[in-house]
């Protein structure tokens, strides 16, 4: 029976191979169109098709716009740039190879890549499949189960190296369960999202934290336990 399913983060493997190919001598059509990210992109894809030998395959891209998350706080993401032209214009060239190649493409109005990938994945779990997902964001480390793999490839000079990360993986690296990085994420906040965490808490700290008291609820139930009185004084600044 047939019950591998592999996602990937389209705009993440997208950004890392642009900017890992990209330079002064940049691979262009022969009309100067740029398609360093294009060769890079599937240089990725097909690595990981060969070696992960899904049953189901399908790419999931962010679409251009506000999602809830804009609507939930207005300073998500403000900070950011927009895509870069040189790799805007290559982008529909990715889809319409994605089609000749019959992989499906995936994108909604008001979710992001990775919303959709979490939708998928956890409905793809319920149904008993064993699920891969690609993609460079470590956001993604949160989703990892016994069915549910996360593979993070890093590229550079052209050469693709893998990190794959089970919760045995995350708990030996972290040393909290994939849950629980999501407590580690809100307390320490994310830059490059432009979400501000508890000043002064850091990734050390804020995985301390969650490992002693298990979830942020359980931390302000407790925070009369905080010994250090300048923690114990962020903490309350961000109730």
């Amino acid at each position: 029976m047939s019950n591998k399913l592999m996602l990937i983060d389209g705009n993440s493997i997208l950004n890392r191979a642009f900017f890992a190919l990209k330079g002064p001598r940049m691979l262009t059509k022969a009309d100067g169109t740029p398609t360093n990210a294009v060769y890079g992109f599937f240089n990725i894809l097909n690595k990981y098709i060969e070696e992960e030998r899904p049953d189901y395959l399908a790419v999931a891209f962010d679409l251009k716009g506000k999602t809830f998350r804009h609507n939930m706080y207005e300073g998500y993401k403000a900070q950011r740039k927009g895509m870069p032209d040189e790799l805007a214009v290559q982008l529909p060239i990715v889809k319409k190879v994605l089609a000749a190649m019959n992989i499906a493409v995936t994108e909604y109005e008001g979710l992001e890549a990775d919303d959709l990938i979490g939708i998928y994945s956890k409905a793809a779990e319920e149904k008993g499949l064993d699920v891969s997902i690609l993609t460079g964001d470590r956001d993604a480390l949160q989703l990892a189960s016994d069915k549910v793999t996360i593979i993070i490839p890093s590229t550079s000079k052209g050469q693709t190296t893998t990190n794959r990360y089970s919760p045995a993986e995350i708990a030996e690296k972290y040393g909290v369960t994939p849950a629980e990085l999501i407590e580690v994420k809100a307390l320490m906040g994310d830059s490059s999202d432009n979400i501000p965490g508890v000043k002064g808490v850091g990734e050390k700290t804020a995985i301390e934290l969650i490992k002693q008291f298990g979830t942020i609820d359980n931390l302000y139930e407790n925070i009369s336990s905080i010994t250090k009185a300048k923690l114990k004084e962020n903490l309350e600044n961000c109730r």
